[in-house]
């Protein structure tokens, strides 16, 4: 789990991934760690070795626009993960936060997903707790049938290594946006009990983890492995939910006229349509 100091473990993990031979420097021989050391990022990025160790080690916490940029550039931080560290170096005062509520669904947002009965579509919650879906995407993955948690059936339920095709992307993508869509809430206790579980119980977890990637569920594709009409590539979108910060709305919809139009709609033919539930 994410100690107190949150910025210097970022630019750690980053520093730990970043290979020395993309600058031009020999790897291997003497070196102790596989990526930077700590005097090449303060080199690349223009700044003294000392204030860099100071930013890792928790001892400087509020670098300028110029160092950030610096860093970033080094680590060659895509504008999501440059905001992320952007964030980590401006944090928020903290304020005593009132517990947290369920998370529900609006009930419009309920009539919406039914109306949809050829498009998947779920609904996440912060955590990535699956809080409403529709019939066919619960034919579709099991994993989204309301009231799982994502993250931990893709780690610990090995019928997901089943279900998708590309469990390795799908699990490194899942861990960055639970990283990104919980980035204000790392304090939470729901948060560290999912988090310190899924650390004990799965070693790929722990390693994603300790990546600090960040990206948020925008658009993509993902290749299911169904057991009733085979395989089936679906793109989805992502939509945040105005009215409940930290939700998500996903749809799924497959390339017009490609065979896997086809199989999702006999997929939805083959299944009951009942009103989506919420958890």
């Amino acid at each position: 789990m994410d100690s107190d100091n949150r910025l210097g473990m970022f630019l750690r993990a980053r520093r730990e991934l970043t290979r020395p031979e993309e600058f031009g420097m020999p790897a291997g021989g003497q070196r102790r760690v596989a990526g930077l050391r700590r005097e090449e990022v303060a080199l690349l990025a223009g700044m003294s070795a000392d204030y860099y160790v100071r930013l890792e080690q928790g001892r400087e916490r509020h670098p300028s626009e110029q160092v950030i940029d610096s860093l970033a550039r080094v680590f060659a931080l895509d504008q999501e993960a440059t905001d992320h560290l952007r964030d980590l170096a401006r944090p928020p005062a903290r304020r005593a936060s009132p517990p947290r509520r369920t998370e529900r669904v609006a009930p419009g947002l309920l009539r919406l997903l039914d109306a949809w009965p050829h498009t998947p579509a779920v609904v996440l919650g912060r955590y990535l707790d699956v809080l409403a879906a529709n019939p066919l995407a619960a034919a579709v993955y099991s994993g989204m049938e309301p009231g799982i948690n994502q993250v931990r059936m893709i780690f610990l339920d090995p019928k997901a290594r089943d279900c998708y095709a590309d469990w390795p992307t799908i699990a490194a993508d899942t861990v960055a946006s639970l990283r990104a869509t919980a980035s204000a809430d790392m304090d939470d206790p729901r948060f560290i009990e999912l988090i310190g579980e899924l650390s004990l119980k799965s070693e790929e977890f722990r390693k994603l983890w300790a990546r600090h990637d960040v990206r948020v569920k925008t658009a993509g594709v993902k290749h299911f492995r169904n057991p009733l009409v085979g395989d089936l590539t679906l793109s989805y979108e992502t939509f945040t939910v105005n009215g409940a910060p930290g939700q998500l709305l996903i749809a799924y919809h497959a390339e017009p006229g490609s065979p896997h139009q086809r199989s999702l709609a006999l997929l939805g033919s083959l299944i009951e349509s009942p009103a989506p539930t919420g958890q």
